[in-house]
């Protein structure tokens, strides 16, 4: 799995993020995407689910987790200690999430992935991490910001990149000259979260068991036929 590690054209230190985020407004219509619907065939799209790594399979804890020791026994002069790991995920968070999730381009989205190539649970459950890392307030977080953590997700995550270009006509409709600003927005957003893209199983699983009900939860692609 490639990393997402800063260049050495890298120009100057990375910014902070501000009270006005990555300025959405300026980059999306949060009414509607384009002058129509978006329209994208999931037909043609490989049909490969592989991904760069296992997300589902044990691994170490990622290497942004904070971890603290713990008494796990203590027997006389002798004392068992575990790792134990420290999320920086808050309910806020979870919050933004939820929020928008009702967001209309977004539930667009969310019911044409039927196949959960871009968007299963996994894959969901790190936009949540990566809002978490990013330093925005909770209500900062936007249509556009949801986008971003997503793409990141599948490039960090996924062998088919192909799928994820679909984001583009959700957010732009047939207009391209956007593009590039996305990926400005998101070399930002990635420098806001100090390089740290990598998310363990054991965070994402920690992300949904926070509200075990909700129903991107059931977006399982291992129950795809």
């Amino acid at each position: 799995m490639a990393s997402c590690q800063p260049s050495a054209q890298s120009e100057g230190q990375s910014p902070q993020p501000s009270t006005s985020g990555y300025a959405p407004e300026a980059v999306v219509d949060e009414e509607s995407p384009g002058p129509s619907a978006p329209s994208v065939a999931p037909c043609p799209l490989p049909q490969s689910r592989g991904r760069k790594r296992d997300i589902e399979s044990d691994e170490e804890t990622a290497p942004e987790a904070n971890d603290i020791w713990v008494v796990e026994t203590l027997r006389g002069l002798k004392m068992k200690l575990k790792r134990q790991r420290v999320s920086s995920v808050l309910p806020e968070h979870h919050e933004a999430f939820s929020r928008l999730l009702e967001d209309p381009v977004i539930k667009r989205f969310l019911a044409w992935d039927k196949d959960l190539r871009v968007s299963d649970k996994y894959l969901l459950s790190m936009v949540i991490a990566y809002f978490s890392r990013a330093g925005l307030f909770s209500w900062q977080y936007q249509r556009i910001h949801f986008f971003l953590a997503l793409y990141l997700a599948n490039d960090m995550e996924e062998d088919n990149q192909a799928p994820k270009q679909a984001i583009f006509s959700f957010l732009y409709g047939k207009n391209r000259s956007q593009r590039p600003l996305f990926h400005k927005l998101r070399l930002q957003f990635i420098r806001s979260m100090g390089w740290k893209t990598r998310v363990s199983r054991e965070e994402c699983e920690e992300i949904q068991a926070f509200d075990p009900d909700l129903w991107v939860w059931g977006r399982d692609r291992t129950l795809i036929p």
